[in-house]
């Protein structure tokens, strides 16, 4: 099982918070969720307001929506069970995050933003297709993207069903239509500007809930000394560097967070909407703290759940992933418990509503213009896209969970290994050439495919550490490299002025 897509994996339930103070809290979030859209739907009038906010928002904002959209069900499920189960190896996964959001900031946002105002741009493959003057790097970006987000968005909606089912017992399959019809409303009629509004509290729910719970963890484990001071007595390699893991593993996870995540186009694709682009310099600075404040909760509770259960103040768990369930059921008041799960419900519907926007505009914008097809009423077919994938991935996860598994694993990956190098590096050399984009894009989508579906049959059982998205990834990259060197003489053609003139700025 690849290391770095652990979180994607939640495949059993929750244990039950069938409880009227929370279950009352959560309405009144779905409720504010709710109005955010019906504001959203007044203002949105063409395809642009649909697929990037109409160019108008904020960069507070965009970063906050972006750290929303990051953040899925991990932050407060799977990520403190990861801690629990390997130990502070569990950091690799968050030592990258000043780099990423740095990087993210350099390489991308301000080419993106620019790139848009001498373009018409809509979606990530548009970039790649004028970047290579290619529709056909664009058509095959736009076919990676809806293969990857219908994998990548039944995983959240089967985490979602059972976040639903925990709170209300409404069974595991009306959770996943219920949470699927809910996100899908607010989206399909705001379209990504109530999407972004709604990761702006989401977000911001996630924020407090996480300071909350972590301030908590502090008063109950007697501070940082406490818990540490209880763990190296009851189990020093938790806190060593590595954790349980092997080197190689702890590094596979900061090289596939690092750059992996400069590929996840329901983030990146957030950068075409800042109104002014002369801010995004302090994007890289606002994501940071953002995503810091947020993940104290995922490592609060790692740690505490894992100190508590040395000092026999709680059982050991039967699954990592009801460390957080498991806390607040004995230590939380119901309050907080009511706030934190609906945090875990933003998480996930933050990172859906991002997917349905992507993967609307990748099905109904890229491909058709890939094959020379002109859509007419983009808005009213991006709308249709929308709910046709979002009801594919609710079948997927209400009736597969095995395959969703697989198709969550096989997303992460082939955004990462079809997207980084033809999208960040490209738009930052000029060597780069179309039948490089276009090489790697096939390489990622052929060798993720390909090991996913060896390890997924268990045909093949990847060494300890290694991955098959950082496989997938070191093999693109070399290809893209590799082939664009080869074709270097056209590396000049492949390329418009007015293209290159963003580069350089």
């Amino acid at each position: 099982m690849p290391v770095p897509t652990l979180f994607l994996l939640q495949s059993a339930a929750l244990p039950a918070f069938t409880q009227p103070v929370i279950a009352a809290i959560m309405l009144g979030y779905f409720l504010i969720v709710a109005a955010i859209g019906v504001w959203a739907a007044r203002r949105t009038r063409d395809a642009k307001d649909f697929f990037i906010a109409g160019q108008g928002i904020g960069v507070v904002t965009m970063a906050i929506a972006a750290m929303a959209a990051t953040l899925s069900g991990f932050t407060f499920i799977g990520g403190p069970g990861l801690i629990y189960s390997i130990g502070l190896a569990a950091i690799f996964i968050n030592l990258p995050l000043s780099v990423t959001t740095a990087m993210g900031g350099w390489v991308l946002a301000k080419r993106l933003r620019l790139l848009s105002e001498v373009r018409p741009m809509l979606t990530i493959p548009d970039a790649i297709g004028a970047r290579y003057r290619s529709p056909a790097a664009q058509g095959l970006a736009g076919v990676a993207i809806v293969i990857a987000i219908v994998g990548y968005m039944a995983t959240n909606l089967l985490a979602l069903g059972f976040v639903l089912d925990a709170v209300f017992g409404c069974g595991l399959a009306a959770g996943i239509w219920l949470g699927m019809g809910f996100t899908l409303a607010y989206s399909i009629t705001g379209g990504i500007l109530a999407g972004v509004y709604a990761d702006l509290f989401q977000g911001t729910v996630k924020a407090v809930a996480s300071v909350i719970v972590f301030a908590l963890v502090w008063r109950i484990g007697g501070g940082m000394s406490g818990l540490t001071t209880t763990i190296l007595a009851g189990d020093p390699e938790f806190l060593s560097p590595w954790g349980r893991l092997t080197p190689l593993a702890a590094m596979s996870f900061f090289f596939v967070f690092g750059i992996g995540t400069l590929g996840q186009p329901h983030v990146v694709h957030k950068f075409y909407m800042v109104e002014d682009p002369r801010r995004l310099k302090w994007y890289p600075l606002v994501m940071t703290i953002a995503m810091s404040v947020t993940l104290l909760l995922m490592f609060g509770i790692g740690l505490a759940t894992k100190a508590m259960v040395l000092r026999g103040e709680m059982p050991a768990l039967v699954r990592p992933d009801d460390a957080t369930p498991q806390f607040l059921l004995r230590f939380a008041p119901v309050t907080l418990a009511g706030v934190v799960f609906a945090g875990v419900a933003a998480a996930i519907m933050s990172t859906v509503n991002a997917f349905m926007s992507v993967g609307s505009a990748a099905l109904t914008h890229d491909i058709p213009r890939a094959l020379g097809v002109r859509v007419a009423r983009p808005l009213l077919w991006g709308r249709i896209g929308m709910a046709a994938i979002s009801v594919l991935a609710a079948i997927l996860a209400a009736e597969s969970r095995i395959l969703v598994a697989f198709l969550g694993i096989f997303g992460w990956g082939l955004f990462a290994s079809t997207l980084v190098p033809a999208l960040a590096i490209g738009l930052n050399w000029k060597g780069a050439t179309r039948a490089g984009a276009i090489a790697s894009i096939v390489t990622g989508m052929a060798i993720t495919l390909g090991l996913e579906t060896l390890a997924y049959r268990r045909i093949f059982t990847f060494p300890s550490g290694v991955t098959a998205t950082a496989l997938a990834l070191v093999a693109s990259l070399l290809v893209f490299f590799g082939v664009s060197y080869l074709t270097r003489s056209r590396a000049s053609a492949d390329l418009d002025p007015d293209v290159a003139t963003v580069m350089e700025i």
